[in-house]
């Protein structure tokens, strides 16, 4: 019979160790979050508790393993143009400003967790592109998720009927998809070529990422401890070019953990530029 209580040493040990893999932060009460993320792993790998997967997970001895823990602590929910204000910004004061300075450019998506970001981006800009000829020439997206997992589920970009249901219309679903097999729908290959997807682990350096002029990192910093915010978001500062803009999640602030950016409040939604 499968056992899923933990003791109170083993996630402790479990939580420091994410923090340490990947800094998320999980506190002392979410012992249901790890049952309910970690129990199909159980099964897959031939245990019999949660407290076995983790003292392998901890060990180290098992990269299979520990992969797909990581994977399964870091997958989010996410949905089509969250939030909105977002992308109604990018498409209607960032993106102009750009364009009006040079003829290319490159956007972040920082945490792309199943590829709804991403896309969406590309999605706006296409939208623009459409509306304004020849002012939006080049645009490069880069992609990014320290799950494996997701980055080859985002770069199939084939989404089932309940993740195309949440966000998206139904005028940029006949726009933006094709049929799949599956019975989902696809992401075509106008959306699909303006994104490249790469492993980024946020903790660690982004310099070989290059340098970017727009970055989305939304919804990621509420995961960490005030050390890690503060390490990511001078690194992310460091990503920029000078003028460049960040894009947070609505109930994340830079308040106390980085000076490097000037507030713009843009009616609705708040987006920071690079001093």
């Amino acid at each position: 019979m499968t056992t899923l209580t933990v003791n109170d040493q083993d996630y402790h040990d479990f939580c420091h160790y994410l923090e340490a893999q990947c800094g998320i932060v999980l506190g002392d009460n979410k012992q249901y979050l790890v049952r309910s993320r970690l129990s199909p792993l159980i099964k897959r790998f031939g245990m019999q508790s949660l407290s076995e997967l983790l003292q392998l997970t901890l060990s180290g001895r098992n990269r299979e393993v520990r992969v797909a823990v990581v994977d399964a602590m870091t997958t989010n929910e996410t949905l089509w143009f969250r939030d909105g204000y977002p992308y109604t910004v990018l498409a209607d004061k960032v993106l102009p400003e750009l364009a009006a300075k040079r003829r290319s450019f490159k956007i972040w998506s920082a945490a792309s967790s199943s590829g709804q970001e991403p896309y969406s981006i590309a999605m706006t800009i296409l939208e623009q592109q459409q509306k304004r000829p020849g002012l939006l020439p080049n645009i490069q997206i880069t992609a990014t998720d320290i799950s494996q997992t997701m980055l080859d589920m985002c770069r199939e970009g084939v989404y089932d009927q309940l993740a195309l249901s949440r966000g998206l219309s139904s005028e940029r679903r006949k726009l933006f998809f094709e049929p799949h097999a599956s019975g989902g729908m696809m992401v075509n290959s106008r959306v699909k070529q303006l994104v490249s997807f790469r492993s980024q682990n946020l903790k660690e350096s982004y310099v070989l990422l290059g340098k970017f002029d727009v970055i989305f990192c939304r919804n990621v910093l509420i995961y960490f401890s005030a050390e890690t915010k503060i390490k990511v978001l001078n690194q992310l500062a460091a990503s920029l070019n000078p003028g460049g803009y960040l894009f947070l999640g609505a109930s994340e602030s830079l308040t106390g953990l980085c000076d490097k950016f000037d507030m713009v409040r843009c009616n609705p939604g708040i987006i920071y530029k690079l001093k």
